[in-house]
């Protein structure tokens, strides 16, 4: 990661962050799971187009993202994801490589990434089929994988809704999760099971809280 982008990154926590706050009522749970040094893969749901803003405001290290290469079309956009997002091009449904071997080589050097082992947006709210992608990408980096999900941030931008609108955000992530030894199908379900129950637990949550307020 580049000077300039972590000076991007750290323009991007100081004043988005109370922005979302205020907006979107954000509050973050779980950071303490993530480690404090060495290559890191967080695996997390995909919401909306708020997601890679919001993931990392609340995180003590630059998040390095992969993007769709259509994004990357608007040199204004394609900007922001390099520059702030510190984020490389995918080609969605071509068995992108590059990409993979890109994620790898920045887990191995030592960066913390993200990636959304569902592929794309979901379209209803809910967890879509993982893609095995993420499971190659844990078999060869072998580092360690720390799941997230995220609330709320569908109902504040739907796909494909043009703007987004005020509703309460919530983001959890987990503990590190054991998958060393694994092969592909097992690792696929060891994701899934966990992000589910997160999703199930936190929606929950956020549920009951509220009805309390009401």
């Amino acid at each position: 990661m580049t000077t300039q982008t972590t000076f991007f990154w750290s323009v991007l926590r100081s004043f988005v962050r109370p922005l979302a706050t205020l907006l979107f009522d954000l509050k973050v749970h779980g950071q303490e799971h993530i480690p404090r040094e060495g290559g890191v893969l967080i695996v997390s749901n995909h919401q909306s187009l708020l997601d890679p803003i919001l993931l990392p405001l609340r995180l003590e290290r630059p998040l390095n993202y992969i993007a769709k290469s259509e994004l990357f079309r608007n040199p204004v956009v394609a900007w922001f994801l390099r520059r702030v997002l510190n984020a490389f091009p995918v080609r969605m449904g071509h068995g992108d490589v590059r990409a993979v071997k890109e994620t790898i080589h920045r887990l191995q050097e030592g960066h913390l990434m993200n990636i959304y082992p569902e592929g794309s947006r979901t379209v209803d709210g809910e967890i879509a089929p993982l893609q095995g992608g993420v499971a190659l990408i844990v078999q060869r980096a072998r580092v360690a994988v720390v799941p997230a999900v995220i609330v709320g941030a569908f109902d504040a931008w739907p796909f494909p809704r043009r703007f987004p609108r005020l509703r309460p955000i919530r983001i959890l992530f987990g503990p590190p999760m054991e998958l060393a030894g694994l092969d592909r199908d097992e690792i696929l379900a060891v994701i899934d099971r966990t992000l589910r129950s997160m999703f199930a637990e936190l929606r929950a949550n956020v549920g009951a809280g509220e009805k309390r307020a009401a």
